[in-house]
């Protein structure tokens, strides 16, 4: 089944197979509604039950049977600062098992077309503001998340080592930090954004006088809603090909203290936030300059209160399904 139409070399075949690696996790469950409701018939997934994705052979014979047109890798072990640090041999261990085994099946089947997703973390920590693509590799990195982000920076080589072998049209993107319906809501291993709006929640339903914060709350970060993240892969797909990675992000920052009072006025707490500075701020800006898409032609479009009120509001119809979680 051929993935182009006649319109251009990357305008994709609505018939087209695509496999969205991690098609039940926050990206790539947005991905999935957002090729769905672009008209894509054949799409393909397969749970961490169905297929572990660190298990080579069971990976290769899942692409054997399935022979995708299209892969988009939204597959990764992920979580926050804690996490990270806790557990940094299995966030390298895990991350680069399932990028390696997907793309070298990916290769196996001769998959033109492959949409490799990253993180910013892949960035320097003191990298110039705003960060763009061609700072990869010229400083020391967050020690905080450096092994995950050493698997990121891994899996682009070998989107670019692929480029070059055998000639794919394989691409990388590094979407900035993501929220959204769908996150993880874990009170210990959550990124920043859901975690706090967590926490001050429960503080407001149980009438808590103040909530702690991590840090100085001065870092500033970029946050994408993820649904803005799915228009932008589809949208990369169709009009981007080259071997060097491309960035993501709405192009505009928040300090943390600003995140928190942000996520305080959705939830309605009304106490005091306390900053904790005992605890580390992690790297102290990261925004990413996205002028490369905007040339493209795509621009985010959900501001950050209005996506804080619509991933409140999922929240809130999952309480039941996220409470012992």
């Amino acid at each position: 089944m051929s993935i182009a139409s006649t319109t251009s070399p990357f305008s994709l075949d609505r018939s087209a197979r695509v496999y969205i690696a991690g098609h039940r996790g926050l990206v790539g469950s947005a991905i999935w509604r957002r090729f769905a409701e672009a008209g894509f018939t054949d799409l393909v997934g397969a749970t961490s039950a169905e297929v572990d994705l660190r298990d080579r052979a069971a990976v290769f014979s899942f692409f054997e049977r399935t022979r995708p047109d299209v892969v988009i890798d939204a597959a990764a072990r992920v979580g926050g600062i804690l996490a990270n640090n806790t557990y940094p041999a299995e966030f390298l261990s895990d991350n680069l098992q399932i990028q390696v085994n997907v793309m070298d099946a990916a290769n196996a089947v001769s998959v033109d077309r492959l949409l490799f997703l990253g993180s910013s973390c892949i960035y320097p920590k003191f990298a110039a503001q705003p960060i763009r693509e061609d700072s990869l590799l010229t400083g020391p990195l967050e020690p905080t998340n450096d092994a995950y982000a050493i698997a990121k920076i891994a899996g682009i080589m070998q989107v670019q080592a692929s480029r070059r072998q055998y000639g794919r049209h394989w691409i990388s993107a590094m979407p900035t930090n993501l929220y959204g319906p769908g996150d993880n809501f874990h009170p210990e291993h959550s990124h920043v954004l859901p975690a706090l709006m967590r926490r001050l929640h429960e503080a407001a339903r149980d009438g808590v006088d103040e909530v702690t914060i991590w840090g100085s709350g001065t870092p500033r970060r970029e946050f994408l809603y993820v649904d803005d993240l799915a228009d932008a892969t589809l949208f990369l797909l169709e009009n981007y090909d080259s071997p060097d990675t491309i960035n993501v992000g709405v192009g505009d920052d928040v300090s943390i203290r600003e995140l928190a009072e942000t996520i305080a006025s959705a939830v309605g707490f009304t106490g005091a936030l306390v900053q904790d500075t005992s605890k580390p701020d992690g790297t102290p800006r990261k925004l990413l300059d996205v002028s490369r898409l905007s040339d493209l032609g795509w621009r985010a479009r959900m501001a950050l209160p209005d996506g804080i009120a619509n991933t409140y509001e999922w929240y809130l119809g999952h309480l039941e399904s996220l409470r012992s979680k």
